[in-house]
């Protein structure tokens, strides 16, 4: 939701220079170099997230005060929910979280704000990935405007893993036009109130995720990423195996075999 604020002051982003990728994208390619994923089921790393997003929500005041100083609700709990760590040089900078919103589960924050437009389609055959819950730490930020990028690289990752055409999102008025320039994403449903314990309202928004790839890659090529990572990422491990602690971007194999 805040990822507006964090890109602010990047120009240029994916307007092709000198070797046809632009400047820009070539900084967030070399902070990626320096980033892990970690996804957050349980333990520290779970209450860590929840915790940074309370601190961003607070600032930002899109949710009351709270004893636990903690942002959870029962989406986080659902079968088709996962939630992940954005890390820089081992230092937590931001989190997300995923749905991946089907017939077999068709609960997400998305469908709960907007059944009529959703939940027909989902019975028609659709699928979507729904990120919420995008959360950055304010000082990282200023250090790295580029971490809306390095985080919402999660959602496109998901749409090519499962398969699912489209990446719905409900977004703030004053955010949409992040969205529009970097996804080409397009208003599909009316300002409504966001629900749960976040004070705002939304206008749903779709980018149509699988249509945009070849595009989406040229102007950011640190939106690639390999079947492995893709499987490592969102992946269940066999029975009695556990998952990988912390997961490596593999965006830079492409340019190096370029």
């Amino acid at each position: 939701m805040d990822a507006k604020a964090a890109a602010d002051g990047q120009p240029n982003d994916g307007q092709a220079v000198g070797d046809n990728v632009s400047a820009f994208a070539r900084n967030v390619s070399a902070l990626l170099e320096r980033t892990e994923y970690r996804r957050c089921d349980k333990g520290e790393d779970l209450e860590d997230i929840y915790r940074l997003r309370y601190a961003s929500y607070r600032l930002a005041d899109l949710v009351a005060e709270n004893p636990d100083h903690i942002v959870h609700d029962p989406f986080d709990d659902l079968p088709n929910c996962q939630r992940f760590g954005v890390y820089i040089d081992g230092h937590l900078v931001s989190t997300i979280r995923l749905h991946h919103v089907s017939a077999e589960c068709p609960q997400s924050p998305s469908t709960s704000v907007y059944p009529d437009i959703l939940l027909p389609r989902i019975a028609a055959g659709d699928s979507f990935i729904d990120p919420s819950r995008f959360a950055a730490d304010r000082e990282w930020s200023r250090i790295f405007p580029q971490i809306p990028y390095l985080t919402l690289r999660l959602a496109g990752m998901a749409c090519f893993h499962f398969n699912a055409p489209y990446c719905i999102s409900m977004i703030r008025e004053d955010h949409a036009a992040f969205y529009k320039r970097i996804y080409h994403s397009r208003p599909i449903g009316d300002e409504r109130p966001y629900g749960g314990v976040i004070n705002c309202f939304a206008l749903l928004y779709q980018a149509d995720v699988l249509a945009i790839q070849e595009e989406s890659f040229k102007r950011f090529p640190f939106f690639r990423s390999t079947p492995m990572e893709q499987r490592l990422m969102f992946g269940t491990p066999p029975q009695g195996e556990l998952g990988p602690l912390t997961i490596l971007p593999t965006a830079k194999y492409f340019r190096n075999a370029a």
